[in-house]
């Protein structure tokens, strides 16, 4: 590989983290802009077209020579060439631009960055307009982030006090005058733009960070998910932090993580000891045909990871039990009952109350289902441990298996969906999750019901001011039951 010396122009430069040349490697020219095009997205859109061909307003130079007549993008390059990046360029600001950055500046307030960072001290909200290749390389502590595009889309969500003051900041402090206006036409009373933008904010020594951005692959998976205000960008790295662990992986296992690996879950937990069968495949929509007698917890991940590569999916081909509950659930964020046995259900219930972990609990029989979420451990208003709904198990006479009595193999597709959902409204901090409601679901009559479930504060497990008493023989407890 050839390393050679590009040469970025000035318009060209907030595009390429403000610098004048960059060191690249490559054969061809072609080779060359379309690593500048993977490092820097926002330049590689500027030069190149979207089928990764030249843009015609822009000129590229190999030493002195125009690449037309050197063979175009496939021109080959030496070590220590020189390829420069010639635009069109009109010479400078027009005059019709010059008047309109007059009259803003007449009716935008100006402030320089020392004062603006006194004022978002104060409470006032900073807006970093620029595009997000151009954040990626630093934005001042505390920012939102709102490219000029999505602006007027996302303010009011995040300010929605038209009162409130509102401080717009770009690079250098032309776009965010722009963006001030737009924000005076939606109502904003009290707005600024930062003169010198980011560029004088670095300079004067104020804080600033590299935020966490998502990478180009992330931002097209998960575009649908950024253009909600309730997850956005760091919604969507919340999600991607979210550690998560699945009892059972199957035919509720199987669309929660499923929906949890699209949605973005970064990992994943796993715990099941059985293997494929060919009647799971009725519902188990997870596994296919081709890993019948595979380990669930492989195939499982198989199916993950041919949804989702990027998921960190961790399996644990085991018997949940007494023993190794606790270092199974440790580490995790959100556990989701899965089970289908009432042994396992008490002691999921047992261990997330002696941890404080939420527990988001599914069950199905034939036509029927039900969700909620246990956690008596949380902070805005705690709610019901399932052993304060069912302080014991049914006899087996009133509780048969799936196996048993049958199941309809939609039903924990719709059951295991809303699993999910609620674990990502978890995950979100949006929204109100079902704690202290169970919402019941009968697919022949197409009617949910929610029921109101009240804490026990004299249950053993999670009543007021009551100590852990231990995990107990959950076989011989349901069984006596």
């Amino acid at each position: 590989m050839k390393l050679i010396t590009v040469r970025i122009p000035t318009p060209l430069r907030p595009f390429a983290d403000g610098l004048d040349a960059v060191q690249a490697e490559g054969e061809t020219v072609r080779d060359i802009l379309y690593g500048l095009r993977d490092s820097h997205v926002g330049l590689g859109q500027r030069i190149l077209t979207p089928e990764g061909e030249l843009r015609r307003f822009v000129n590229v130079y190999v030493g002195n020579a125009n690449i037309a007549s050197l063979g175009g993008l496939d021109a080959a390059v030496n070590d220590g060439d020189v390829v420069s990046i010639i635009p069109a360029v009109a010479g400078g600001m027009g005059q019709a631009s010059s008047r309109r950055l007059e009259n803003l500046r007449a009716s935008i307030r100006e402030i320089d960055p020392a004062e603006a960072a006194r004022l978002q001290a104060d409470g006032a909200a900073l807006i970093d307009v620029r595009e997000q290749d151009e954040i990626a390389a630093g934005s001042p502590k505390g920012a939102l982030h709102m490219g000029r595009g999505f602006l007027e889309l996302r303010i009011e969500d995040a300010v929605p006090d038209l009162d409130q003051p509102v401080l717009t900041l770009c690079g250098g402090g032309t776009r965010s005058l722009f963006a001030a206006e737009d924000l005076q036409r939606l109502g904003y009373r009290n707005v600024y733009s930062v003169t010198g933008g980011f560029n004088r904010w670095k300079n004067d020594g104020l804080p600033f960070e590299i935020p966490r951005t998502l990478s180009p692959a992330a931002r097209e998976r998960y575009s649908r998910h950024l253009l909600m205000p309730e997850v956005g960008e760091q919604g969507q790295l919340k999600l991607m932090d979210a550690k998560v662990l699945l009892i059972g992986a199957g035919g509720l296992g199987s669309p929660v993580a499923l929906y949890l690996a699209a949605a973005g879950v970064g990992t994943i937990g796993l715990v099941d000891h059985d293997v494929v069968d060919r009647s799971n495949l009725q519902r188990q929509v997870i596994h296919a045909e081709d890993r019948v007698g595979t380990p669930k917890v492989e195939s499982a991940r198989a199916g993950i990871h041919a949804l989702n590569p990027e998921v960190t999916v961790q399996v644990h081909e085991t018997y949940l039990s007494s023993d190794n509950v606790d270092e199974l659930f440790a580490g995790y964020d959100i556990v989701i009952d899965g089970a289908d046995n009432f042994p396992t259900r008490y002691l999921i219930n047992d261990a997330c109350v002696k941890h404080g972990i939420p527990n988001v609990h599914g069950a199905v029989f034939r036509f029927e289902g039900q969700v909620t979420v246990f956690w008596p451990g949380r902070e805005q208003g705690p709610g019901p441990c399932y052993r304060c709904l069912y302080p014991e198990p049914p006899p087996p006479e009133l509780a048969p298996s799936c196996a048993e009595a049958g199941v309809l193999g939609v039903l924990p597709g719709i059951i295991g969906l809303l699993q999910a959902i609620e674990a990502v409204k978890l995950i979100l901090g949006v929204g109100e999750p079902l704690v202290g409601r169970l919402l019941y679901y009968d697919a022949l009559s197409a009617g949910f019901t929610e029921l109101r479930m009240d804490r026990d504060p004299d249950c053993a497990y999670c009543g007021d001011g009551k100590a852990f008493p231990g995990y107990v023989d959950y076989q011989g407890f349901c069984a006596a039951s």
